[in-house]
């Protein structure tokens, strides 16, 4: 349930971000739309709604430190602003529960290599985020390694 969750909170950081909608537009908008509802082309994971709040609520909470961080686990010539924006989302995401919430950071990152692996089927990208969170991890919570 927390993978469908984590998912989705990547799409609406993401949405935020592309469209400056803001969070309670956002994530009222997931709540009512994504979760549980059922499309054509599949069922929608449920999805933990609490979780879901919790990780954006902390992504846009901390976005200034989670983006130094990630800035920091970058090749120095790949600043945040010119990564691709669901990356971006991605990492302020996982950034979120590695600063904020209890999640472990294993944990964390092989989630979000995970969603990585469903925008990213083919690409050298979860690879990339794998090293990129690892690096984060070990600078959010240098006690878990």
């Amino acid at each position: 349930m927390k993978s469908a969750s984590r998912l989705y909170a990547v799409q609406a950081l993401f949405q935020m971000e592309v469209s400056g909608q803001t969070v309670e537009a956002v994530t009222r908008e997931f709540e009512t739309h994504r979760f549980g509802a059922v499309y054509d082309e599949g069922e929608f994971a449920e999805g933990d709604v609490d979780h879901f709040r919790a990780v954006v609520a902390a992504a846009v909470n901390w976005q200034a430190k989670i983006d130094q961080m990630t800035d920091r686990a970058l090749v120095a010539a790949w600043p945040i602003d010119r990564i691709d924006p669901v990356l971006r989302a991605l990492f302020r995401a996982a950034g979120a529960e590695l600063v904020d919430l209890p999640t472990p950071p294993k944990v964390a990152i092989t989630e979000y290599v995970d969603v990585a692996k469903a925008f990213f089927p083919d690409g050298k990208e979860p690879k990339f985020v794998n090293a990129v969170l690892d690096h984060m991890a070990r600078e959010a919570r240098p006690e878990a390694f």
